[in-house]
């Protein structure tokens, strides 16, 4: 039901041979598998509502001239309160709305840490070889691997809610290119999902049966993959520009 990563032993070479290789899992194909991976996603907790595809070239499917997000939103404003782990309603939707894409809202049962692709593959490396629980993760042909956690929680009492800088929300992604942390009021594309563009999709690499951890056992590692690949980012773009004469801004 999910990649082949899907299992626990004897994977992590094969896993660490795929990132390498730059190669991805396989999914069932037809609608069979998309409304089984869908079904999958709701049965591990993920509440789950509608969003908007592909349409023809780079546009979205909902009527906004130039959408800023194509295929990466809900098609309802309501989608909060709309999303749902019931396997009947997420049927009905599949069926009914076979283009549509779906997205799995945060901060209720589940959050994301959502990183730069490599940053993240280094990362899963790295976990996986320590023996950490990582959980389901996805990977996003916009350059980007999705872990998927325990949410931290929403305290009724606002005075005990953790504030943090990574929080990230819909209007807020490009704010945060390296590590993003959803979670309450805020959502992404679930697998399997299809991006604008030939052949560029969301895809599990670890599937939904792998149970969420708890987002803290991998944040160091996270954080510290993420800021390493950013300054080995900066000091390339401070080497060229040096090259080229070019002012470096600080």
């Amino acid at each position: 039901m999910s990649a082949e990563f899907g299992g626990r032993t004897g994977l992590q070479g094969k896993l660490t041979q795929w990132l390498r290789a730059g190669r991805r899992p396989k999914e069932t194909a037809g609608d069979g598998g998309r409304e089984a991976l869908l079904l999958a996603a709701a049965d591990a907790g993920l509440p789950l509502a509608p969003a908007a595809h592909p349409a023809a070239g780079y546009r979205c499917s909902c009527d906004r001239v130039g959408c800023p997000t194509p295929a990466r939103h809900p098609v309802s404003f309501a989608w909060q309160t709309q999303s749902t782990t019931d396997p009947a309603q997420i049927e009905r939707w599949a069926r009914h709305q076979p283009q549509a894409n779906f997205i799995t809202a945060t901060g209720m049962v589940h959050d994301v840490l959502d990183v730069p692709l490599d940053a993240g593959r280094d990362a899963l490396e790295r976990l996986l070889a320590a023996g950490v629980e990582v959980g389901p993760v996805a990977e996003s042909d916009d350059g980007r691997l999705l872990f998927f956690t325990l949410t931290r929680g929403t305290p009724e009492d606002e005075d005990e809610w953790w504030p943090c800088e990574l929080d990230c929300h819909p209007e807020t992604a490009d704010e945060h290119p390296g590590l993003r942390w959803h979670c309450r009021g805020s959502y992404v594309l679930v697998p399997p999902a299809m991006l604008p563009g030939e052949d560029q999709a969301v895809r599990w690499v670890r599937g939904p049966e792998h149970a969420l951890p708890d987002p803290l056992s991998l944040l160091e590692v996270l954080t510290e993959v993420c800021g390493r690949y950013a300054d080995e980012g900066h000091a390339d773009h401070a080497d060229h520009a040096a090259g080229a004469g070019w002012p470096l801004r600080h």
